[in-house]
């Protein structure tokens, strides 16, 4: 696609190297920041680099690496943060905890705008579509653009693998279900950011994911 409506910059942060992505509109350069994690400094050079205007910060779940200082940079920025689904409401009110147990600065916050299966976030003028996915978290979110054939999927899906479940409150076979009847449906064709590792797609995946693969499914 010559000129996509979306454009996507991908910043490691945070010792755990979680792919925030910088997002914007490439009609209006209006943009936001896909789970801010950690080391602004790195996500401030980041926007200034593509001139992109900030006008929100969304989040697909509410561990630390995800969202650690998203509330400091909201604040910094002047910004609302939308997302994820309330009930991740658990993981955000132990952020400063766990930022001392991870040595992760982390603070705990009150999303602006808490988002369910069906809503839509604006960023500039680009719709992102919200699809609720819980199993890695119970509240985690993903964010789909159909023009532009993408999907911002947190930590339900990476490159051959999928999101660990072995944290409070997650569950396994809520993440399969998640993969199966909300990624699968978008199509083959969509490429996919996930929260860490290489981007890949979902047809891919359906091929060759040894955990959520066509195969491995119907064993």
């Amino acid at each position: 696609m010559a000129n996509p409506p979306l454009r996507v910059a991908i910043v490691p942060v945070t010792p755990l190297q979680q792919n925030c992505s910088l997002i914007w509109c490439t009609q209006t350069m209006r943009g936001a920041f896909v789970d801010p994690g950690g080391d602004l400094p790195k996500l401030r050079a980041a926007r200034d680099r593509h001139g992109v205007t900030i006008e929100k910060i969304i989040l697909t779940h509410g561990h630390i690496d995800h969202c650690g200082e998203a509330g400091t940079f909201a604040r910094e920025l002047g910004v609302p943060i939308e997302g994820p689904q309330e009930a991740d409401r658990f993981w955000i009110s132990r952020l400063d905890e766990d930022g001392r147990q991870f040595g992760i600065a982390g603070a705990a916050f009150e999303p602006d705008r808490w988002l369910e299966e069906g809503d839509e976030v604006t960023v500039g003028n680009v719709t992102l579509h919200v699809y609720h996915t819980p199993g890695h978290t119970p509240g985690h979110i993903i964010f789909h653009q159909p023009e532009s054939k993408l999907a911002l999927v947190g930590d339900v899906l990476f490159a051959g693998s999928v999101g660990r479940t072995d944290f409070p409150m997650s569950d396994h076979a809520a993440l399969i279900e998640s993969v199966v009847t909300k990624l699968w449906p978008l199509g083959g064709e969509t490429a996919f950011l996930p929260g860490h590792g290489p981007m890949s797609d979902f047809a891919r995946e359906r091929r060759s994911n040894p955990f959520v693969s066509d195969a491995a499914l119907s064993r």
